[in-house]
């Protein structure tokens, strides 16, 4: 009998994904129905609703799930959802489709990723789609709804996802029929609910803390899962494996660092690495949410939040993304509710006359004193050909960094931005 957390949302784990004489029926039906070419973005929760990583999820929402989830983080069955999960559509596109009619989902690369019963399409006019930016991914550091828009369209690529979608979102249940390029190109790594749910059942883990990553791990992320060790049975390395935005350290160098670091400074039985499908959406605080919300279905007790959680630029305030936790409603109906707690770190660094790792509630000295660790400024120095300080980093993880930066023929301009440099 599993010892883990429930999948969320009361139900088990909900997997679209067809296998066998059922696959091979859609795939050989979905030759002959309309085609509705989806994003790297919408292919991508497309993925976790087929591996059952976003269970209840079974299909893109109704306007009524849009706006609860908006509105009071709330599907419109009262289950807990944190982020809009839509899919997209040209206005001359849907106008095309019928009512209940099945349709088939393209990605960009042509390959047909699913089936669909569209059961309702509703307009996503340029203020819907303002008021979705609005609810999602305005924070404390842009106050106002003002201040957002001066710099949200040219600054924040999870307000420019949204507003670049099409004018017509379609809703409907969905049979998926691939994971994309995912289980070989991240062969090893790349895990499904169930499958990293069998890993922690034969280890008999019961308490089991993620560790979010998009950039490379650095000293503080590794003392991060380090705390996690000392109070759960095992922690789950989880990298995001796909699209992030230009200028980001790609998966499969991400993974090598990983790779070297728990070999080198980890009791290897302890750590599990792991990857998922998604693209960020850079929404901060409702973004921990959504990563709290889907490791539940991975068998994840408690998600590390530490500063600037999910952030990009200033929008957000440096702990919001832990706060937001306690502001949640707690739906009634068993199983609806978000079960994953977060484990809140305060902000880690190195200290030299504490000689060794500590945080805020910890070290008592000047920030002169400490070297701020953080993945922006990881990226400036390398990106830049730039020393970095000692105790940044891991002599071996830092190696494998310059190989890459070195192999580069076009950089990325990395701006910076408070949080990044302790400002």
């Amino acid at each position: 009998m599993s010892k883990l957390v429930d999948a969320h949302g009361g139900k088990g784990l909900t997997c679209c994904l067809l296998e066998g004489a059922e696959l091979e029926a859609e795939k050989k039906k979905a030759e002959g129905l309309k085609k509705v070419e989806i994003s790297p973005r919408e292919e991508g929760d497309l993925i976790m609703m087929g591996t059952g990583g976003f269970s209840p999820l079974t299909s893109f929402m109704t306007k009524a799930d849009w706006k609860g989830v908006c509105d009071d983080f709330l599907l419109a069955d009262g289950t807990f959802w944190p982020i809009p999960v839509t899919l997209s559509a040209d206005k001359a596109d849907a106008d095309a489709i019928a009512d209940g009619e099945e349709i088939a989902l393209v990605s960009k690369g042509g390959e047909i990723m699913a089936t669909m019963k569209v059961t309702e399409k509703f307009e996503m006019t340029t203020e819907d789609k303002k008021y979705e930016c609005e609810k999602v991914y305005m924070g404390e550091g842009t106050p106002t709804a003002e201040e957002f828009w001066k710099i949200a369209q040219d600054d924040h690529p999870g307000v420019q996802m949204v507003m670049e979608q099409k004018d017509v979102n379609l809703a409907g249940p969905v049979k998926v029929l691939s994971e994309g390029e995912y289980p070989e190109k991240y062969k090893g790594v790349y895990l499904k609910p169930a499958e990293a749910r069998k890993i922690f059942d034969d280890r008999g883990w019961n308490r089991v803390a993620a560790l979010q990553l998009r950039n490379p791990m650095h000293r503080s992320h590794e003392y991060l899962a380090k705390i996690a060790c000392e109070v759960c049975d095992g922690v789950f390395i989880h990298s995001l494996v796909g699209n992030l935005k230009p200028g980001d350290i790609p998966a499969e160098v991400r993974v090598r660092c990983i790779d070297m670091l728990v070999k080198k400074y980890f009791i290897e039985e302890n750590i599990v690495q792991g990857g998922y499908p998604l693209d960020m959406r850079y929404a901060g605080p409702r973004e921990g949410l959504l990563h709290a919300t889907f490791r539940q279905n991975y068998g994840i007790s408690d998600m590390i939040i530490g500063r600037d959680h999910a952030g990009v630029g200033d929008f957000y305030g440096m702990f919001e993304a832990q706060t937001i936790f306690d502001k949640i409603p707690t739906p009634a109906e068993p199983g609806k509710a978000l079960l994953c707690v977060p484990m809140k770190i305060d902000w880690t660094f190195y200290c030299h006359k504490c000689d060794g790792m500590a945080s805020l509630r910890t070290c008592p000295h000047s920030k002169e004193d400490r070297v701020l660790l953080s993945g922006t400024m990881l990226r400036k120095g390398l990106s830049e050909g730039d020393e970095l300080p000692d105790h940044f980093g891991r002599e071996e993880v830092l190696d494998i960094l310059r190989e890459y930066y070195g192999s580069l023929t076009e950089k990325v301009e990395i701006k910076t931005h408070k949080a990044a440099t302790g400002s």
